[in-house]
């Protein structure tokens, strides 16, 4: 049930939750700004206890935010924030996170792995650089949270890991595309299939989120004509309210698998009741918003 705190927090919104976050604590990779801080701000709603752990300490130059001015916000929302500058390719950096989230707020009861790197170059393009940066953020940088994080979240009664990594579409159409940063994120995904199966009877759910569209980011909007295509995209809080209702098992329907999923904003939110999706996009039209890839 929503409490008080939740129902001031909460702004209007088609999606209504079936269960709270409060007092659950989450880590987060690289929620400085985008679908990481849009995931921490819905959960802060709640009164929940969030530690971010980005590389972005310092202002940069084209992207606002850092993990403070994130911190600040999560605090204005209702929840409690523990900024910590780290880079999830580094061991430390991630202990450090796992370590304080304990030793902070009592244990850990949700990872998002959210940090990731892109680069949609074909094999010819493709710098080594930028491949191997992909694979360390994307695919060790996931397996090396959770990994880490396993003790805490098996001492949980809610635990969960959720992994923003598409589903493991096989079609050789993505491959075929843009293999380096295809093979990045179906590492992740992988994670999520291989963790999911090894953790049946520790009682930790792990799964997968995508979103259906172009999320608007200031990623997108940095890029060439970004401005323009963030216009055809949803904002970051389809991909907040749909991870909230995957952590509160709002959208598990009767029967239906807790582990091993690879979901999407649209199926997640359709099964906790949503059916008007235009308030969380920009302008377009429905049938002119950019579909996101993997799908």
């Amino acid at each position: 049930m929503t409490s008080s705190n939740d129902a001031l927090h909460a702004p209007a919104g088609p999606y209504r939750a079936a269960a709270s976050l409060h007092g659950r604590t989450l880590v987060i990779s690289g929620g400085s700004r985008g679908i990481g801080l849009a995931i921490a701000l819905r959960a802060a709603r709640d009164g929940a206890n969030i530690v971010l752990m980005a590389k972005t300490g310092e202002p940069h130059p084209k992207l606002a935010g850092t993990v403070y001015s994130a911190a600040r916000e999560i605090e204005d929302a209702g929840g409690q924030a523990l900024p910590l500058v780290g880079d999830v390719r580094n061991d430390d950096d991630v202990a450090r996170a796992v370590s304080s989230a304990v030793e902070n707020f009592g244990g850990i009861d949700a990872v998002i792995n959210n940090a990731s790197a892109i680069d949609l170059s074909r094999t010819d393009d493709v710098d080594m650089k930028k491949y191997d940066l992909m694979q360390d953020i994307n695919v060790r940088g996931t397996f090396l949270l959770s990994k880490l994080a396993l003790p805490a979240l098996r001492s949980s009664d809610s635990a969960h890991i959720l992994t923003l990594s598409p589903p493991l579409n096989l079609d050789p159409h993505w491959a075929g595309k843009h293999l380096a940063y295809t093979m990045a994120k179906y590492g992740m995904s992988l994670t999520t299939l291989g963790l999911a199966e090894e953790l049946k009877a520790d009682g930790i759910r792990v799964n997968s989120l995508w979103p259906c569209t172009l999320i608007d980011t200031a990623a997108i909007r940095n890029m060439p004509h970004g401005e323009s295509i963030a216009q055809a995209a949803r904002g970051p809080e389809i991909m907040a309210d749909a991870a909230h209702a995957v952590l509160t098992g709002s959208n598990v329907e009767s029967g239906s698998r807790p582990s091993g999923n690879f979901y999407t904003d649209e199926a997640v939110l359709t099964a906790a009741g949503v059916t008007d999706f235009r308030p969380y996009s920009l302008g377009a039209p429905e049938d002119r918003l950019v579909p996101d890839i993997f799908l």
